[in-house]
């Protein structure tokens, strides 16, 4: 239904932003239910890295894409050639991406080296019995000499011979591929970006094993306040502007967790090793995140599912030294699970993790860093309201009261970011000073009351 919906709005930009809510609100959705398998899964199974490392390393089956997906095929046949072959250029610019010795050549010879194969000429008139005078026959050379035109007159005759909308659409989706990261340039983005994101997982995961739910909910949402301030510093597109407005709706989501946060319990000592892991896996969401916005700016350039099948590769290649290590320090202690255990956790990986943070990606590229990273708080109050639903707790009125500003503050940055980072606070304030200063001048000294009216009688 809400794909339909989506379907009748025109405006491509409005498209794209309500696409990436919808994706948001069903990834929260989705994490949700599989907090409440982890908690389950923490009971039976209490060993976080081991856990984390499993399902990190399931994103590896993206890569199974390379032997099913025809586009990464040609892609990696792309990246084999040599430089000038790699374009596909356009019918009105042929050689304007090529250097002076590499156009001279193709005008001078445009055709390949010939290759002599033999020619199997008249064998079917021979073979049907017809028969003609001799000296009406005609003699051919047995061998048969075959040229290639070269890839980019090739592809130019090729484009010459279709209709403007087929040549149109076959430029377009030219310029699409030609727009696409290289794999070796994805390789080495996901072997920067593994580290930090598998550190922001265990950094959550062993939170929880060290504090309270309802301090780790506080200061994970602090991961709005520190994606704003290193979007602003590091810029991907313009819907990462800093703005007055979308300070004070990052306050107040803030401020919205704390109070749904508190109204589940006693927050206690928030001054823990627990809640030290819960402000560090904050901070390397928002460093992942803007970050990697920053590396790439759109979902064009990159195939989302080939970077987290690297990501997953890599995680799977580099980290398991720290298995061993926490083994012997007897930090984490290494044990198998069990079959039920097994199923919970591969469960969990390929819906809770692979799937959603694929979904969660798309999204951030549909919206802004902000907008994805506000929505990561949605997830407590959507937990709670879980519980009332269907475990039938009850909840005081703090937390009904939390819950409000935790979603108007995410929908009103999504508004501010369909207006164009529209700002109604910065207005706000600065009619307010105008105002201030207008009636400031207006209220005169008296003897400056008594020089004007003796100015206005003189006349």
């Amino acid at each position: 239904m809400a794909i339909f919906c989506l379907s009748c709005v025109r405006d491509r930009k409005l498209r794209r932003l309500l696409l990436g809510v919808v994706l948001l609100l069903l990834v929260d959705v989705i994490w949700v239910a599989s907090s409440e398998v982890t908690n389950y899964l923490y009971k039976k199974y209490d060993k976080p890295f081991l856990t984390t490392y499993m399902k990190t390393s399931m994103f590896t089956l993206y890569l199974l894409g390379f032997l099913f997906w025809r586009p990464w095929q040609a892609q990696c046949q792309i990246d084999t050639r040599p430089p000038h072959n790699n374009r596909t250029i356009n019918s009105s610019s042929s050689f304007r991406h090529l250097d002076s010795d590499t156009e001279e050549s193709l005008i001078e010879a445009p055709l390949s080296e010939p290759i002599f194969v033999p020619a199997k000429l008249g064998d079917a008139k021979h073979s049907s019995g017809e028969s003609t005078p001799l000296e009406g026959r005609v003699r051919f050379s047995n061998i048969m000499e075959i040229r290639h035109l070269s890839d980019i007159v090739a592809e130019d005759a090729n484009l010459a011979r279709m209709s403007f909308n087929s040549s149109q659409r076959a430029r377009e989706e030219a310029a699409r591929i030609n727009a696409k990261l290289p794999i070796k340039q994805v390789i080495t983005i996901a072997i920067l970006f593994c580290l930090i994101w598998f550190l922001g997982n265990l950094s959550y995961a062993e939170a929880f094993t060290h504090s309270e739910p309802a301090v780790i909910n506080i200061l994970s949402s602090m991961s709005g306040l520190f994606t704003l301030i290193l979007a602003s510093l590091f810029p991907s597109n313009p819907g990462d502007k800093f703005t007055l407005s979308k300070l004070l709706a990052t306050f107040i989501s803030i401020a919205g967790i704390v109070l749904v946060s508190i109204s589940d319990g006693d927050v206690g000592d928030p001054l823990h090793v627990g809640a030290l892991w819960a402000l560090c896996g904050a901070l390397f969401y928002a460093v992942y995140l803007v970050l990697l916005r920053r590396k790439v700016d759109s979902e064009d350039k990159m195939d989302i599912p080939m970077f987290f099948g690297f990501v997953g590769l890599f995680n799977l290649l580099l980290c398991w030294p720290v298995g061993f290590i926490l083994h012997y320090t007897n930090i984490e202690t290494f044990e198998l699970p069990n079959r039920e255990e097994i199923m919970y956790i591969v469960l969990n990986g390929l819906i809770g993790t692979v799937l959603s943070e694929f979904l969660w990606l798309w999204a951030c590229f549909l919206t802004s860093s902000l907008i994805a990273t506000l929505s990561l708080s949605l997830t407590i109050p959507l937990t709670m309201l879980y519980d009332i639903f269907l475990n039938k707790v009850e909840f005081p009125w703090l937390f009904f009261i939390g819950v409000c500003p935790a979603f108007l503050s995410f929908f009103a940055v999504t508004l501010l970011q369909h207006y164009n980072n529209w700002d109604p606070v910065a207005v706000w304030i600065k009619r307010c000073y105008n105002s201030c200063w207008r009636k400031r001048a207006m209220n005169r000294h008296p003897e400056d009351r008594e020089q004007i009216e003796s100015l206005l009688g003189s006349s």
